[in-house]
Protein backbone atom coordinates (compact mmCIF):
# COMPACT_ATOMS: atom_id res chain seq x y z
CA UNK A 1 0.00 0.00 0.00
CA UNK A 2 1.60 3.73 -1.28
CA UNK A 3 2.07 6.25 1.02
CA UNK A 4 -1.30 8.40 -0.17
CA UNK A 5 -3.48 5.49 0.55
CA UNK A 6 -2.10 5.05 3.99
CA UNK A 7 -2.48 8.91 4.63
CA UNK A 8 -6.16 8.05 2.96
CA UNK A 9 -6.92 5.75 5.59
CA UNK A 10 -5.89 8.04 8.17
CA UNK A 11 -7.75 10.94 7.35
CA UNK A 12 -10.72 8.82 7.50
CA UNK A 13 -10.48 7.10 10.78
CA UNK A 14 -9.73 10.89 12.01
CA UNK A 15 -13.04 12.09 10.35
CA UNK A 16 -15.34 8.93 12.55
CA UNK A 17 -13.33 10.31 15.56
CA UNK A 18 -14.18 13.84 14.69
CA UNK A 19 -18.24 13.16 14.59
CA UNK A 20 -17.97 10.88 17.73
CA UNK A 21 -16.40 14.17 19.45
CA UNK A 22 -18.72 16.59 17.55
CA UNK A 23 -21.74 15.15 17.20
CA UNK A 24 -21.90 12.76 20.45
CA UNK A 25 -19.12 13.73 23.53
CA UNK A 26 -21.43 15.90 26.26
CA UNK A 27 -19.40 18.30 28.29
CA UNK A 28 -21.92 18.11 30.85
CA UNK A 29 -21.82 15.25 31.77
CA UNK A 30 -17.97 14.47 30.32
CA UNK A 31 -19.16 11.23 29.10
CA UNK A 32 -21.15 10.35 24.99
CA UNK A 33 -24.82 11.08 24.61
CA UNK A 34 -25.84 7.57 23.46
CA UNK A 35 -26.98 8.85 20.58
CA UNK A 36 -27.39 11.68 17.88
CA UNK A 37 -29.55 13.59 17.81
CA UNK A 38 -30.23 13.84 22.03
CA UNK A 39 -32.82 16.43 22.20
CA UNK A 40 -32.42 17.92 25.71
CA UNK A 41 -30.03 14.88 26.99
CA UNK A 42 -33.16 12.85 27.05
CA UNK A 43 -31.21 9.82 25.68
CA UNK A 44 -29.19 9.39 28.40
CA UNK A 45 -31.94 8.60 31.12
CA UNK A 46 -29.96 4.72 31.29
CA UNK A 47 -26.30 4.49 31.61
CA UNK A 48 -24.63 2.36 29.13
CA UNK A 49 -21.70 1.29 31.37
CA UNK A 50 -20.13 -1.13 28.44
CA UNK A 51 -20.72 1.24 25.65
CA UNK A 52 -18.43 3.55 27.45
CA UNK A 53 -15.94 1.58 28.21
CA UNK A 54 -15.51 0.80 23.96
CA UNK A 55 -16.03 4.21 23.58
CA UNK A 56 -12.64 4.46 25.81
CA UNK A 57 -10.94 1.95 23.76
CA UNK A 58 -11.63 3.84 20.83
CA UNK A 59 -10.19 6.73 22.28
CA UNK A 60 -7.37 5.02 22.96
CA UNK A 61 -6.95 3.76 19.43
CA UNK A 62 -6.64 7.54 18.41
CA UNK A 63 -4.51 8.30 20.66
CA UNK A 64 -2.34 5.85 20.06
CA UNK A 65 -2.24 5.97 16.47
CA UNK A 66 -2.24 9.92 16.18
CA UNK A 67 0.10 10.76 19.53
CA UNK A 68 -2.65 13.86 19.63
CA UNK A 69 -2.85 14.38 23.47
CA UNK A 70 -6.50 15.95 22.71
CA UNK A 71 -7.19 11.90 22.76
CA UNK A 72 -5.50 11.89 26.42
CA UNK A 73 -7.16 15.11 27.46
CA UNK A 74 -10.40 13.69 26.57
CA UNK A 75 -9.77 10.18 28.40
CA UNK A 76 -8.90 12.38 31.54
CA UNK A 77 -12.09 14.04 31.46
CA UNK A 78 -14.25 11.16 30.51
CA UNK A 79 -12.26 8.93 33.84
CA UNK A 80 -13.76 11.25 35.74
CA UNK A 81 -17.46 11.55 34.08
CA UNK A 82 -18.16 7.91 34.30
CA UNK A 83 -16.85 7.05 37.97
CA UNK A 84 -18.97 10.07 38.53
CA UNK A 85 -22.32 8.68 36.94
CA UNK A 86 -21.36 5.07 38.43
CA UNK A 87 -21.80 6.27 41.99
CA UNK A 88 -18.03 7.05 42.34
CA UNK A 89 -17.02 3.15 42.65
CA UNK A 90 -15.82 1.60 39.31
CA UNK A 91 -17.41 -2.18 40.03
CA UNK A 92 -20.93 -2.44 39.04
CA UNK A 93 -23.50 -5.94 39.24
CA UNK A 94 -21.84 -7.30 35.08
CA UNK A 95 -18.79 -9.02 35.45
CA UNK A 96 -19.12 -8.32 31.22
CA UNK A 97 -19.28 -4.99 31.88
CA UNK A 98 -16.10 -4.46 34.35
CA UNK A 99 -14.23 -6.89 32.27
CA UNK A 100 -14.88 -4.64 29.19
CA UNK A 101 -14.29 -1.29 31.37
CA UNK A 102 -10.95 -2.76 32.83
CA UNK A 103 -9.67 -3.57 29.32
CA UNK A 104 -9.99 -0.45 28.44
CA UNK A 105 -8.27 1.37 31.28
CA UNK A 106 -5.87 -0.94 31.19
CA UNK A 107 -4.49 0.42 27.39
CA UNK A 108 -5.65 3.61 28.32
CA UNK A 109 -2.80 3.48 31.55
CA UNK A 110 -0.40 2.11 29.04
CA UNK A 111 -0.79 4.87 26.27
CA UNK A 112 -0.49 7.37 28.47
CA UNK A 113 1.02 6.01 32.55
CA UNK A 114 -1.72 8.01 34.11
CA UNK A 115 -1.83 5.83 38.29
CA UNK A 116 -5.55 6.46 38.09
CA UNK A 117 -6.28 4.28 35.17
CA UNK A 118 -4.11 1.31 36.75
CA UNK A 119 -5.94 2.08 39.80
CA UNK A 120 -9.59 1.63 38.09
CA UNK A 121 -8.10 -1.81 36.34
CA UNK A 122 -7.12 -3.07 39.68
CA UNK A 123 -10.28 -2.53 41.60
CA UNK A 124 -12.30 -4.16 38.86
CA UNK A 125 -9.81 -7.56 38.43
CA UNK A 126 -10.40 -8.22 42.18
CA UNK A 127 -13.85 -7.88 41.95
CA UNK A 128 -14.18 -10.18 38.43
CA UNK A 129 -12.60 -12.22 39.77
CA UNK A 130 -15.56 -13.36 42.41
CA UNK A 131 -17.51 -13.84 39.37
CA UNK A 132 -15.54 -17.34 39.36
CA UNK A 133 -17.57 -20.51 40.72
CA UNK A 134 -18.11 -23.90 40.32
CA UNK A 135 -21.15 -23.94 39.33
CA UNK A 136 -21.29 -25.69 35.29
CA UNK A 137 -18.05 -27.05 36.09
CA UNK A 138 -16.25 -23.11 36.85
CA UNK A 139 -16.46 -20.24 34.08
CA UNK A 140 -16.90 -16.46 35.62
CA UNK A 141 -20.86 -15.82 35.79
CA UNK A 142 -22.78 -13.23 33.69
CA UNK A 143 -23.77 -11.16 36.78
CA UNK A 144 -23.75 -11.12 40.47
CA UNK A 145 -27.67 -11.90 40.63
CA UNK A 146 -27.06 -15.18 38.86
CA UNK A 147 -24.14 -17.10 39.61
CA UNK A 148 -25.11 -20.19 38.08
CA UNK A 149 -25.05 -18.51 34.26
CA UNK A 150 -22.17 -18.72 32.51
CA UNK A 151 -21.22 -17.07 28.91
CA UNK A 152 -18.68 -15.92 26.49
CA UNK A 153 -19.10 -12.59 27.26
CA UNK A 154 -17.64 -13.05 30.56
CA UNK A 155 -15.46 -15.22 30.47
CA UNK A 156 -13.17 -14.96 27.04
CA UNK A 157 -12.83 -11.22 27.64
CA UNK A 158 -11.63 -12.05 30.98
CA UNK A 159 -9.23 -14.53 29.52
CA UNK A 160 -7.67 -11.33 27.62
CA UNK A 161 -7.47 -8.75 30.73
CA UNK A 162 -5.92 -11.52 32.63
CA UNK A 163 -3.43 -11.84 30.12
CA UNK A 164 -2.79 -8.43 29.47
CA UNK A 165 -2.52 -8.19 33.43
CA UNK A 166 -0.22 -10.85 33.20
CA UNK A 167 2.21 -9.11 30.46
CA UNK A 168 2.03 -5.84 31.84
CA UNK A 169 2.92 -6.27 35.81
CA UNK A 170 4.40 -9.97 36.07
CA UNK A 171 2.14 -11.21 38.18
CA UNK A 172 2.03 -15.39 37.67
CA UNK A 173 -1.35 -15.37 39.33
CA UNK A 174 -3.62 -13.65 36.12
CA UNK A 175 -1.42 -16.19 34.16
CA UNK A 176 -2.53 -19.08 36.20
CA UNK A 177 -6.22 -17.52 35.53
CA UNK A 178 -5.66 -16.53 32.18
CA UNK A 179 -5.67 -20.46 31.29
CA UNK A 180 -8.33 -21.64 33.78
CA UNK A 181 -10.69 -18.98 32.04
CA UNK A 182 -9.50 -20.28 28.76
CA UNK A 183 -9.66 -23.43 29.18
CA UNK A 184 -13.47 -23.46 30.49
CA UNK A 185 -14.41 -21.32 27.61
CA UNK A 186 -13.07 -23.74 24.96
CA UNK A 187 -14.56 -26.62 26.67
CA UNK A 188 -17.86 -25.70 27.04
CA UNK A 189 -18.56 -22.96 25.09
CA UNK A 190 -16.89 -23.67 21.71
CA UNK A 191 -18.39 -26.04 19.21
CA UNK A 192 -15.36 -28.82 18.30
CA UNK A 193 -16.83 -29.24 15.45
CA UNK A 194 -16.47 -26.39 13.76
CA UNK A 195 -15.02 -23.63 16.19
CA UNK A 196 -17.81 -21.40 16.66
CA UNK A 197 -18.38 -19.91 19.63
CA UNK A 198 -21.52 -20.40 21.66
CA UNK A 199 -23.08 -17.75 23.74
CA UNK A 200 -23.65 -19.10 27.10
CA UNK A 201 -25.41 -21.63 29.27
CA UNK A 202 -27.96 -22.58 31.93
CA UNK A 203 -29.50 -19.09 31.09
CA UNK A 204 -32.87 -20.35 32.19
CA UNK A 205 -31.73 -22.96 34.89
CA UNK A 206 -31.76 -25.76 32.90
CA UNK A 207 -28.11 -26.40 32.13
CA UNK A 208 -28.93 -25.61 27.85
CA UNK A 209 -26.44 -23.85 25.74
CA UNK A 210 -27.74 -21.45 24.09
CA UNK A 211 -26.40 -22.66 20.50
CA UNK A 212 -29.34 -20.28 18.63
CA UNK A 213 -27.30 -17.26 20.00
CA UNK A 214 -24.69 -16.52 17.08
CA UNK A 215 -22.85 -13.18 17.64
CA UNK A 216 -20.49 -11.69 16.05
CA UNK A 217 -18.74 -10.75 19.39
CA UNK A 218 -18.26 -14.01 20.91
CA UNK A 219 -16.40 -15.20 17.75
CA UNK A 220 -14.31 -12.10 18.15
CA UNK A 221 -12.95 -12.37 22.43
CA UNK A 222 -12.70 -15.82 21.73
CA UNK A 223 -10.37 -14.99 18.66
CA UNK A 224 -8.85 -12.33 21.35
CA UNK A 225 -8.22 -15.12 23.94
CA UNK A 226 -6.74 -17.30 21.70
CA UNK A 227 -4.55 -14.84 20.36
CA UNK A 228 -3.41 -13.46 24.35
CA UNK A 229 -2.46 -17.07 24.99
CA UNK A 230 -0.66 -17.63 21.61
CA UNK A 231 1.58 -14.72 22.15
CA UNK A 232 2.62 -15.89 25.59
CA UNK A 233 3.41 -19.40 24.98
CA UNK A 234 4.21 -19.04 20.62
CA UNK A 235 1.50 -23.12 20.90
CA UNK A 236 0.26 -23.56 17.57
CA UNK A 237 -3.05 -24.85 18.83
CA UNK A 238 -3.76 -21.37 19.96
CA UNK A 239 -3.63 -20.32 17.04
CA UNK A 240 -5.57 -22.65 15.12
CA UNK A 241 -7.98 -22.06 17.52
CA UNK A 242 -8.22 -18.32 16.56
CA UNK A 243 -8.00 -19.30 12.69
CA UNK A 244 -10.84 -22.00 13.11
CA UNK A 245 -12.99 -19.67 14.56
CA UNK A 246 -12.01 -17.02 12.08
CA UNK A 247 -12.92 -19.34 9.41
CA UNK A 248 -16.54 -19.61 11.01
CA UNK A 249 -16.79 -15.67 10.44
CA UNK A 250 -15.86 -15.62 7.16
CA UNK A 251 -18.76 -18.97 6.13
CA UNK A 252 -21.19 -18.61 8.51
CA UNK A 253 -21.63 -14.56 9.24
CA UNK A 254 -20.90 -12.80 5.90
CA UNK A 255 -23.29 -12.50 3.50
CA UNK A 256 -22.33 -14.20 0.08
CA UNK A 257 -24.15 -11.43 -2.31
CA UNK A 258 -21.79 -8.63 -0.35
CA UNK A 259 -19.38 -10.21 1.85
CA UNK A 260 -20.03 -7.59 4.68
CA UNK A 261 -21.14 -8.40 8.27
CA UNK A 262 -24.51 -8.66 9.57
CA UNK A 263 -26.83 -6.20 10.33
CA UNK A 264 -27.23 -7.97 14.25
CA UNK A 265 -29.79 -4.55 15.42
CA UNK A 266 -29.27 -1.76 17.66
CA UNK A 267 -28.65 -1.02 20.84
CA UNK A 268 -25.62 -3.21 22.92
CA UNK A 269 -25.58 -5.36 19.17
CA UNK A 270 -24.54 -2.87 18.11
CA UNK A 271 -21.27 -2.79 19.47
CA UNK A 272 -21.02 -6.16 18.13
CA UNK A 273 -19.03 -5.91 14.69
CA UNK A 274 -16.69 -3.69 16.07
CA UNK A 275 -15.70 -6.03 19.06
CA UNK A 276 -15.25 -8.43 16.51
CA UNK A 277 -12.83 -6.41 14.11
CA UNK A 278 -11.19 -5.60 16.77
CA UNK A 279 -9.51 -8.85 18.07
CA UNK A 280 -9.13 -9.52 13.92
CA UNK A 281 -7.20 -7.08 14.05
CA UNK A 282 -4.81 -8.89 16.91
CA UNK A 283 -5.17 -11.80 14.86
CA UNK A 284 -3.70 -10.38 11.72
CA UNK A 285 -1.07 -8.53 13.73
CA UNK A 286 0.22 -11.96 15.84
CA UNK A 287 -0.04 -13.93 12.21
CA UNK A 288 0.78 -11.92 9.94
CA UNK A 289 1.41 -14.99 7.65
CA UNK A 290 -2.40 -14.96 7.71
CA UNK A 291 -3.02 -12.14 5.25
CA UNK A 292 -6.24 -13.45 4.42
CA UNK A 293 -7.72 -11.77 8.11
CA UNK A 294 -6.24 -8.21 6.96
CA UNK A 295 -7.95 -8.81 4.15
CA UNK A 296 -11.05 -9.22 5.73
CA UNK A 297 -11.14 -6.15 7.54
CA UNK A 298 -9.78 -4.08 4.52
CA UNK A 299 -13.04 -5.52 2.62
CA UNK A 300 -15.13 -4.77 5.81
CA UNK A 301 -13.87 -1.06 5.64
CA UNK A 302 -13.73 -0.61 1.98
CA UNK A 303 -17.82 -1.83 1.75
CA UNK A 304 -18.52 0.68 4.56
CA UNK A 305 -16.66 3.37 3.15
CA UNK A 306 -18.66 3.18 -0.12
CA UNK A 307 -21.71 3.85 1.81
CA UNK A 308 -20.68 6.82 2.76
CA UNK A 309 -20.73 10.19 0.99
CA UNK A 310 -16.81 10.70 1.04
CA UNK A 311 -17.08 14.49 1.68
CA UNK A 312 -18.76 14.27 5.08
CA UNK A 313 -15.93 15.29 7.46
CA UNK A 314 -18.52 13.66 10.60
CA UNK A 315 -19.63 10.49 9.06
CA UNK A 316 -21.92 8.64 10.80
CA UNK A 317 -22.03 4.57 11.16
CA UNK A 318 -25.41 2.82 11.51
CA UNK A 319 -25.74 -1.20 12.15
CA UNK A 320 -25.98 -2.02 8.52
CA UNK A 321 -22.04 -1.03 7.02
CA UNK A 322 -23.78 -1.41 3.09
CA UNK A 323 -26.24 1.92 4.11
CA UNK A 324 -25.16 5.17 5.32
CA UNK A 325 -27.96 6.72 7.64
CA UNK A 326 -30.20 8.88 6.46
CA UNK A 327 -29.78 13.02 7.43
CA UNK A 328 -32.99 12.79 9.89
CA UNK A 329 -32.00 9.13 10.99
CA UNK A 330 -30.95 9.08 15.24
CA UNK A 331 -27.57 6.72 15.02
CA UNK A 332 -26.61 5.55 18.33
CA UNK A 333 -23.42 5.56 20.33
CA UNK A 334 -23.31 1.43 19.91
CA UNK A 335 -23.62 2.12 15.92
CA UNK A 336 -21.03 4.34 15.44
CA UNK A 337 -18.01 3.09 18.22
CA UNK A 338 -18.27 -0.15 15.81
CA UNK A 339 -17.60 2.38 12.54
CA UNK A 340 -14.61 3.84 14.39
CA UNK A 341 -13.19 0.13 15.58
CA UNK A 342 -13.46 -0.30 11.91
CA UNK A 343 -11.99 2.77 10.31
CA UNK A 344 -9.29 2.60 12.93
CA UNK A 345 -8.36 -0.94 12.53
CA UNK A 346 -8.33 -0.25 8.57
CA UNK A 347 -5.95 2.80 9.48
CA UNK A 348 -3.52 0.43 11.45
CA UNK A 349 -3.26 -2.81 9.43
CA UNK A 350 -3.49 -1.13 5.66
CA UNK A 351 -2.65 -3.99 3.79
CA UNK A 352 -5.38 -4.87 0.63
CA UNK A 353 -6.86 -1.26 1.21
CA UNK A 354 -7.36 0.46 -2.20
CA UNK A 355 -9.45 2.98 -1.36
Amino acid sequence: MNAAMTEVWQERADRVQRALDKRFWNESIRMYNIETPCEGGKCNDIFHYWWMAHAVDVLVDGLERTGDQRYAERLRNFHEGILARNGCVWPNELYDDMEWMALAWLRAYQATGEPKYKAAVKTLWEDIKTGWNEQMGGGIAWQKSQLDYKNTPANAPAAILAMRLHREFGNPDDLAWARRIYEWQEANLVDPETGLVWDGMNRTGDGAIDKDWRFTYCQGVFIGAAVELYRESAQPAYLEAAMRTFRVVQSEFTAPETGLLPDEGGGDAGLFKGILIRYLAELARSAPEAGNVAAFIAAQAEAAWRSQDDAEEQPLFGTDWGRRPEPDETVQLSAQLSGAMLLEAAAELKPGLQG
